[in-house]
């Protein structure tokens, strides 16, 4: 006859199942429902097959071993380079560029540990601000830094007021600025962007509305600097600004085709992995997929995911 449980045993595994209860309840929904892609929904993989040396050229990690900045706000779960190697199996993708998330303010200790765990197929891209010596500019470009972000979307640490500056001492190494900002500030400040000493790189469609025409000032200025070849523009983030939404995106493809158009030498592609605005998870699978589908032809998609990223981010 088995053993009936003793009171210490029943009191163990009690508090077992509550651990496991409680840890459940504080996990986001990607994690808590132990998807097969962390913070991706879907389970298929890509429909598209990439060319060799493919890249995602804007995603993040968030990593609990490196500490919050103070009075960060957009923070988000565990997002590792361990879940990150999960995605690019289903995406088909083999270089990346990690882009220090605003959570960490100007400490891109983030990045650096996940630049020397993916190794040279990876850059990063950094933020820092104007009191960053030079020593720890030539730290971060041994490291695989390439590039600097000024996400003034989101109450950053930086400011429009130090990108020139910025731009100035980064020059030397080839780097360039990376750009997140409304439509307000960019025009604002055109006479500033269009005379920065490096290249520029706008994200996630540049913020450029989705009905604009060749005669909005946001698109006209966006694409001028594209024509120039001085800015290139991320096809990134579709699901910020559409508002039919998911699966097909459709109302985003006017504007990309129109830049796939104009300068298709001037765009790179990035998942923007783990998406940290979204508590719903898109199909990174599917945005592949559509993205691609703007794009039109191989010949376009090799330009596109592995020309243009080798030359920007020095692979």
């Amino acid at each position: 006859m088995q053993d009936l449980p003793t009171r210490r045993d029943f009191l163990r595994r009690s508090g077992q199942l509550a651990l496991s209860l409680g840890a459940a309840m504080h996990l986001p929904h990607a994690l808590a429902q132990a998807d097969t892609y962390p913070h991706s929904s879907g389970s298929q993989r890509a429909a598209s097959r990439l060319p060799d040396d493919a890249c995602d050229c804007h995603m993040h990690i968030y990593d609990p071993r490196f500490a919050w900045a103070p009075g960060a706000k957009l923070v988000h779960a565990p997002a590792t380079v361990a879940m990150y190697r999960q995605l690019q199996q289903r995406l088909g993708t083999t270089r990346n560029v990690v882009v220090t998330p605003s959570a960490y303010g100007v400490d891109n200790s983030c990045t650096l540990d996940a630049l020397a765990q993916l190794g040279r197929s990876a850059r990063g891209v950094a933020v820092v601000n104007d009191q960053v010596s030079d020593a720890e500019l030539q730290r971060l470009h041994q490291a695989g830094v390439r590039g600097l972000r000024f996400n003034l979307a989101v109450g950053s640490v930086t400011t429009v007021e130090m990108m020139e500056p910025l731009a100035r001492r980064v020059a030397p190494l080839g780097w360039h600025l990376q750009a997140n900002m409304p439509n307000e500030v960019l025009l604002a400040h055109r006479a500033m962007l269009a005379r920065l000493p490096v290249p520029l790189v706008f994200d996630h469609f540049a913020r450029i509305p989705l009905q604009a025409d060749a005669t909005h000032p946001v698109f006209d200025f966006v694409t001028g600097l594209m024509r120039e070849r001085r800015a290139s523009v991320k096809l990134s983030g579709a699901y910020l600004y559409s508002k039919r939404g998911a699966p097909d995106y459709d109302d985003v493809a006017p504007l990309a085709r129109a830049l796939v158009q104009l300068a298709p030498t001037q765009l790179v592609w990035g998942s923007d992995w783990p998406h940290p605005t979204e508590q719903h998870k898109p199909d990174d699978a599917r945005l592949l997929d559509v993205m691609i589908s703007w794009l039109g032809s191989e010949e376009m998609v090799h330009t596109v995911l592995v020309a243009n990223p080798a030359r920007l981010y020095q692979f």
